[in-house]
């Protein structure tokens, strides 16, 4: 049986749970290799099963590692898990209550996050796939001519999709953000039918086989913008060096914010430094003031502090960092883009 799956077994014996409902399309696709397109249900139990949608059933027969059915209705499926003794059952915290309320009326219920414990801790081969969508996602960048472009924000963020899909991603990783002037100083701005102004910020990532990448550059201009840039390369770097196993999420997200801090833009840093990444663009644990998770070898978080002046302008930096002895940048993007 699969490594995880056992942790999992493992970990809801201790909770004294018998199964774990899982609906979350990156948590199926994490346990089985099939990645639903409809709906499906996958159980994890002594017998792991994924009961998948009649749309779907060809495809989960081909790429599930465990056992499938087609799903046919509630009640059989829950007439099978009753007939195996299950009474006690785990599900995701993010389970729509409707089916929440289905479930509830045949079992005692608890949640769990009991897969993304195991997600948490990142393969050889999954760090592989992070790195070739870093690869394809910083070699489109650098096919974009911005610095010379006569282009609005949306057709900026077009043409990067348009590469980085040329380039073998299957789509991009999350809604890239090309925004310029003061806009910049929105963390997640949407495109805007404008021509570029400065600065340019560009947060944007791809994906390869399933798993995810993410960076952000921010292309500078004028005395201020340069100086806003440098408090943040300096927190950039120095969180990413003060990165290594034993230490705290928390700890990391402290040097950043407290470098930001010093130069008197502690309230303008708004969010959390960083945000692991895997299936999903953002998974657990994270660099943030109120994550104690213990930094372990395996992990992939980014690290993206950012100073935003309301009404004049934002600053990010982000690369993307796999932890061993200590944090490895994924890619080789020079942080200063000319």
């Amino acid at each position: 049986m699969d490594l995880h799956v056992n942790n999992i077994l493992n970990d809801l014996e201790k909770d004294d749970f018998q199964a774990y409902l899982l609906t979350k399309f990156t948590n199926v696709e994490y346990i089985s290799g099939y990645k639903p397109t409809s709906f499906a249900f996958c159980i994890i139990k002594e017998n792991p099963i994924v009961y998948a949608s009649g749309m779907d059933i060809e495809l989960a027969m081909r790429d599930s590692s465990i056992e499938v059915k087609e799903y046919v209705s509630f009640e059989a499926m829950i007439k099978e898990l009753k007939s195996e003794g299950i009474n006690r059952l785990a599900i995701e915290p993010s389970l729509p209550f409707s089916t929440y309320e289905k479930f509830s009326k045949d079992f005692e219920i608890g949640s769990g996050t009991y897969v993304d414990k195991q997600r948490m801790i990142k393969t050889s081969l999954e760090i592989e796939k992070i790195a070739k969508a870093t690869e394809i996602a910083q070699k489109s960048f650098l096919q974009l001519d911005i610095l010379n472009n006569d282009n609005t924000e949306k057709e900026v963020a077009f043409d990067l999709v348009g590469h980085m899909i040329k380039n073998g991603a299957a789509k991009e990783s999350f809604d890239t953000i090309v925004t310029s002037g003061a806009n910049s100083s929105l963390p997640h701005a949407i495109p805007q039918d404008k021509k570029l102004d400065n600065p340019v910020l560009i947060d944007w990532g791809a994906i390869f086989e399933g798993y995810c990448s993410d960076n952000t550059r921010t292309m500078v201009y004028t005395e201020k913008q340069h100086e806003i840039w440098d408090i943040v390369a300096e927190a950039h770097e120095k969180a990413i060096k003060a990165i290594r196993p034993g230490i705290k999420c928390c700890d990391v997200d402290k040097v950043a914010r407290d470098i930001i801090s010093e130069y008197g833009y502690g309230d303008k840093f708004i969010h959390s430094t960083g945000h692991s990444l895997g299936l999903d663009i953002h998974e657990t644990p994270g660099f943030s003031a109120r994550d104690e998770t213990i930094i372990e070898e395996g992990m992939v978080i980014t690290v993206e502090p950012g100073i935003y002046l309301e009404g004049e302008f934002g600053v990010r930096l982000e690369d993307t960092v796999s932890i061993s002895k200590k944090g490895n940048i994924i890619g080789d993007l020079p942080l200063n883009i000319e």
